[in-house]
């Protein structure tokens, strides 16, 4: 009997069942983004922009580079920092698409994993409804061998009965051959 892990990929070799087989299906669809490198690293780039490291590195930075150049120990972007503004609209520029990126690759791995959880609960509904009509199937034949054994039964009884009157009479017969003889002898 094939396993479902073996029916839905061919020539696969017997493996383990484990919890995420139904997830094995799934396996050869690819990103929308594809799994290069890029597409790694840049959905790693964007998750890193969520964390709270790159928050307080950011505001740290940012502070730093404000307080450089209103106490005048730097002169590079002084009030109103045109610099300054202009690389958030460059990280702004490359975060949004980047997170975007990474939103989509998470959509389709969430997508992939509701249809392999679909698959395992169908699976188990119709393992289900076997259980259930094979318990039924079990049932009648019981309730269909209580029936031929209470037959069977009430047969013995019946035969029981039958021998015991066939054994009254042979006996009586035998009592009265003999009563006869002990008549004609006497």
């Amino acid at each position: 009997m094939s396993t479902p892990l073996e029916t839905s990929r061919p020539n696969a070799e017997a493996e383990p069942r484990h919890h995420l087989r139904f997830h094995v299906p799934h396996l050869h669809l690819g990103s929308v983004f594809g799994d290069d490198w890029f597409a790694l690293k840049a959905e790693a780039f964007a998750r890193f922009f969520g964390t709270p490291v790159f928050l307080i590195v950011q505001t740290v930075l940012v502070a730093i580079w404000i307080s450089l150049n209103v106490l005048g120990f730097a002169t590079f972007d002084i009030y109103p920092f045109i610099l300054l503004n202009l690389a958030f609209s460059l990280q702004a520029a490359y975060a949004a698409p980047l997170i975007l990126l990474a939103q989509t690759r998470q959509a389709d791995r969430d997508k992939a994993h509701v249809d392999a959880d679909c698959a395992h609960r169908e699976a188990l509904a119709e393992a289900s409804e076997q259980r259930q009509a094979l318990a039924a199937q079990q049932t009648a034949q019981l309730l269909q061998l209580l029936e031929q054994n209470t037959q069977i039964t009430e047969l013995v009884r019946q035969l029981t009965q039958r021998v015991e009157t066939l054994t009254l009479e042979m006996h009586a017969a035998i009592v009265q051959r003999a009563a006869q003889r002990k008549a004609e002898q006497a």
